[in-house]
């Protein structure tokens, strides 16, 4: 899922913003495919909150190469200047103390703290749920086309099936994860239900997974 970024996000603003202590260096050290790239910005900015000269940092491109070192523990994109980035995947990272090792590409990661490890596991997770989703999608089309409404309606199930088990999935995580940046952000995502009004005020407790009131 190339530029899914992380794709329709709500709840975010539980991530709390903690500074790092001065024995705690957050360090991001990466790497990036393609000489085109030589010499241009590369960015950190927030992932929540106004980017600004002073929140967002950047460096020049070096011989394939950037570093950062962030001053507070918080949730950050790194993006390359809009003019280069639209053959790179955007990349979500979590600053926390230790050394995180990340590679912009086609398709970008973040490993080396237990948080963006975690992130990582997670973001492979979607990407291999939306590759299932869009070849499922294709194959509903298909089947409506040839007026096969029977199958297209048992692919129609098996899509939920698998969209509640990536759900659960990470749901897992956040629980693993749980009192930590990557944690509150997937509670916030995946919730057990959430709250809708109908067209007459009432307001009714919904199922996230099944979309279906809570008895």
């Amino acid at each position: 899922m190339k530029r899914i970024l992380f794709f329709s996000m709500v709840a975010i603003a539980a991530i709390v913003t903690v500074g790092c202590k001065k024995s705690e260096v957050c360090r991001i050290h990466g790497t990036i495919v393609g000489e085109q790239y030589e010499g241009k910005r590369i960015f950190l900015v927030p992932f929540t909150g106004p980017a600004t000269a002073e929140t967002v940092d950047s460096m020049e491109i070096k011989d394939g190469k950037f570093e950062f070192a962030p001053d507070s523990m918080q949730m950050y994109k790194i993006l390359l200047d809009y003019h280069y980035r639209f053959a790179t995947q955007p990349l979500i990272v979590i600053a926390e103390p230790g050394d995180i090792q990340v590679t912009i590409d086609t398709i970008s990661s973040a490993v080396g703290t237990p948080q963006n490890d975690s992130l990582q596991t997670w973001k492979e997770l979607t990407e291999s749920h939306g590759s299932q989703a869009r070849a499922l999608n294709l194959l509903i089309a298909a089947k409506k086309q040839h007026n096969d409404t029977i199958e297209a309606a048992q692919l129609k199930e098996q899509m939920k099936t698998m969209r509640i088990a990536y759900n659960r999935r990470s749901r897992e995580l956040a629980a693993h994860m749980e009192g930590t940046i990557l944690g509150d952000f997937l509670k916030g995502m995946f919730p057990e239900t959430y709250q809708r009004q109908l067209p007459d005020g009432t307001v009714v407790t919904m199922n996230f997974d099944t979309n279906e009131p809570v008895q």
